[in-house]
Order: C-alpha cells, then sequence, then structure tokens
C-alpha cells in the first residue's frame, strides 16, 4: 500500500513546490511587463545581502562572504536582442536554404564523377 502511495506523495510535493514558486514568481511582480520585472530584480539584490549576513550571524558562522559582482543586466535589451536575432535568423532561412541545397547537389556531383 505505502509503495503505491509513496510516487503520488512526491508528485504532490513537487506540484506544490513549482505551484508555490510559481506563485511567488507571480506575486512580486517577476511576471510582469520589463520594467517591473527590473524594479524587482534590483529589490533583490538589495535585499539578498543584508539577508545572508543575518543568517550567518544566526548560525554563528564568521566567514567573510566575497563581494557580489556588479552585472548590468537590462530584460528590455535582453528581449530585444533575441528578437532580433530571430527575425534575422528568419530572413536569411531561404538563403540558406538555397546554399546548402547547392552545396549537396555539387557534393552529389562530384560523387558521381
Amino acid at each position: 500500500m505505502a509503495a503505491k502511495i509513496l510516487p503520488v506523495v512526491k508528485l504532490a510535493t513537487k506540484v506544490t513546490i513549482a505551484g508555490g514558486a510559481l506563485y511567488v514568481a507571480y506575486d512580486s511582480g517577476l511576471l510582469g511587463a520589463s520594467e517591473q520585472g527590473s524594479e524587482v530584480l534590483a529589490k533583490a539584490k538589495a535585499a539578498i545581502p543584508p539577508a545572508i549576513q543575518e543568517w550567518m550571524k544566526y548560525f554563528g558562522l564568521e566567514a567573510q562572504l566575497p563581494t557580489i559582482p556588479k552585472i548590468e543586466f537590462s530584460p528590455v535589451q535582453a528581449w530585444n536582442s533575441g528578437v532580433r536575432s530571430s527575425i534575422s535568423t528568419l530572413s536569411d532561412g531561404p538563403r540558406k536554404a538555397g546554399e546548402y541545397t547547392n552545396q549537396g547537389l555539387q557534393y552529389l556531383k562530384d560523387l558521381t564523377k
């Protein structure tokens, strides 16, 4: 009986964790507009180092953490560059297909000689 319940419990646990993570992301604004996501990211960058220091004091660890590197990330720019590269690839598709077809035909002609 327990062998049949264990997979169901494992699946329910995984679904609950995934659902909770999705709820927290939605509630904090990560799934909103890109400007809202940038604001949440800035808030997280400001809140995480003090929280880590507080937990280290709580557990009695006095190790010095390395400084967090400055990463300039703009979701808007990342999205725009992804769109540009996708559109560029789609527009080059017919030309590349023609080139690869010609190369394949030339290869087959060379084999039959």
